[in-house]
């Protein structure tokens, strides 16, 4: 196994976490364990998960992902298995349920907690109370609280094992109050400062020799002043561990901070993340890890589990009756790729801002000037051939209400200057209609981007003139970063999801040709 104490760093941690032993309170009886005797702790986790019930291209499932667990746990004594948030908003199969099936494939797994992502709070603070309800595990969030101060979710959990106790604690990004729409009655508390508590009161009041933070931060850093996993171990010491979710990151192997080793397992349930603690006397002595593929398009080393697969059966049977419907074909795949929608222009933004345009001006007879949605409204691509309601769900999965709205040139321009300055890779980088051209410049200095040769119906935008578009709901309230929609007033709600207009627009033109035409240039910067 790969040792983990050699750096200073971690030394530091270490005695850091020694001493917080040292003063643990008398009422919480010890863990029995033999003088320098080797235990072991195996760590399972997961995040991401984003609704994939069934596997996606071969790989992931969440039965055969309950198959792989199974094994391990008939191999080893001590199995803690976790998942580091967003389990909701995926597949129109988890999506149709409210993630469900999802959540009682958790339950039959027997995960002992998951942490809230951002994607929790996609829908009403009602429907994430019922699925907390519905849960035989705890959701952890340290950092967000109810409007009388209480935690919405359980801070953190403790277990005690054969000679050493663990404690693990849940964070929640405070991103999530920009990218998705949490009840406005909660409050979210920084996360180094909710970490930081948290260290204390397991080390101190709750005696654990292993804390583990389950933590929906990210590894990359999608806007100015988030917290990530990697900032978050260097600002918070006494942690011996970090599963982080959020930035779908894969990892060969752990990636130490300040000592404190980091891991994610990417996304969708493609990977299990698979660590081994050594503990003696109280204290971690190593650490080793490795990612497992559940299965892929060549490969399918794990069968799907019979009592999971038994669970889900009539929940697809259910769905698939009107998910199943063939609504168009396509002309060959629309690319999603590496999350392509967050980084450049793609077919697929294309189509849907395209359809957007067409519904207002055909169906609902009116007039406007241009149509946009964010990039992370797209999850994933279409395939060439037969296109279903379903495949179309998966692909903009949001329950997004569009909206049409009326803004001054100057307004405009402003939104478009803040769309250039959002980093590629982030999911607020936008997609539009073929009425919107523009440049984005990445190649000054600072590396920020900056806007170049807007037009809007192949003129330069009047800052004095009036310009109608057609964005969604999400946007509209200020999701993203969108602060400049929030602030306006002047807003109509069509009551028609983007979903239903995208499939309406594929049942008008039979077939859909996958192509973009340079509505969006890239200067410098990322084009792959």
């Amino acid at each position: 196994m790969k040792r983990i104490g050699k750096g200073a760093a971690r030394l530091v941690a270490l005695a850091i976490a020694a001493a917080f032993a040292l003063t643990a309170c008398a009422g919480v009886p010890a863990v029995k364990r033999e003088a320098g005797k080797a235990y072991y702790l195996t760590v399972l986790h997961t995040n991401d998960h984003h609704g994939t019930v069934l596997p996606s291209g071969g790989a992931a499932g969440l039965a055969e992902r309950a198959t792989f667990v199974k094994q391990v746990r008939a191999e080893s004594p001590n199995v803690l298995l976790i998942d580091a948030g967003d389990i909701n908003t995926g597949s129109a199969l988890s999506n149709m349920y409210k993630g469900e099936i999802d959540i009682k494939a958790y339950g039959m797994m027997g995960y002992d907690a998951v942490a809230l992502g951002n994607h929790e709070f996609d829908n009403p603070l009602a429907t994430l109370e019922s699925q907390m309800a519905m849960a035989s595990f705890p959701w952890l969030s340290a950092n967000v609280k109810k409007a009388d101060g209480s935690y919405l979710a359980k801070p953190y959990i403790v277990k005690n094992y054969d000679g050493f106790r663990v404690g693990v604690f849940g964070l929640t990004t405070l991103r999530t109050l920009q990218i998705a729409s949490p009840d406005k009655s909660l409050t979210f508390v920084n996360e180094i400062e909710a970490g930081n508590e948290m260290v204390n009161i397991l080390r101190t009041k709750e005696k654990c020799d292993v804390v583990i933070a389950l933590a929906h931060l990210g590894f990359v850093r999608e806007a100015d002043g988030q917290v990530t996993s990697k900032e978050f171990a260097e600002k918070v010491p006494g942690v011996d561990l970090i599963v982080d979710g959020h930035s779908h990151t894969f990892l060969e192997a752990p990636e130490y901070v300040n000592g404190t080793p980091i891991v994610s397992a990417n996304e969708w349930g493609k990977y299990v993340g698979d660590g081994t603690f050594e503990i003696v006397d109280g204290m971690v002595t190593s650490f080793s890890w490795k990612p497992v593929k559940i299965n892929d398009s060549k490969t399918q080393t794990f069968a799907p589990d019979a009592e999971v697969a038994a669970m889900i059966a009539p929940y697809k049977e259910k769905a698939d009756a009107t998910l199943k419907e063939v609504v168009a074909k396509t002309a060959d795949k629309f690319e999603f790729g590496d999350r392509l929608s967050r980084k450049k222009e793609i077919a697929l933004g294309d189509m849907v801002n395209d359809a957007a345009m067409w519904y207002v001006s055909t169906v609902m007879n009116k007039k406007a000037d241009f149509a946009f949605t964010n990039g992370g409204n797209i999850r994933t691509e279409l395939p060439k051939g037969d296109i279903t309601r379903e495949q179309i769900t998966t692909v903009l999965p949001f329950d997004n209400w569009i909206y049409l709205t009326t803004m001054k040139g100057s307004d405009v321009i402003r939104l478009f200057e803040f769309i250039a300055s959002i980093p590629q890779g982030a999911g607020a980088f936008a997609q539009v209609s073929a009425e919107a051209r523009y440049t984005i410049d990445y190649t000054g200095a600072d590396g920020k981007g900056t806007l170049k040769d807007l037009t809007i119906g192949g003129k330069a935008v009047d800052p004095a003139g009036l310009y109608t578009f057609v964005t969604n709901d999400y946007l509209m309230g200020g999701g993203d970063g969108y602060k400049i929609l929030a602030d306006n007033v002047s807003a109509y709600n069509t009551s028609t999801t983007l979903r239903d207009i995208v499939i309406a627009y594929a049942q008008e033109k039979k077939e859909l040709v996958p192509a973009t035409d340079g509505r969006i240039k890239i200067m410098g910067g990322m084009t792959f």
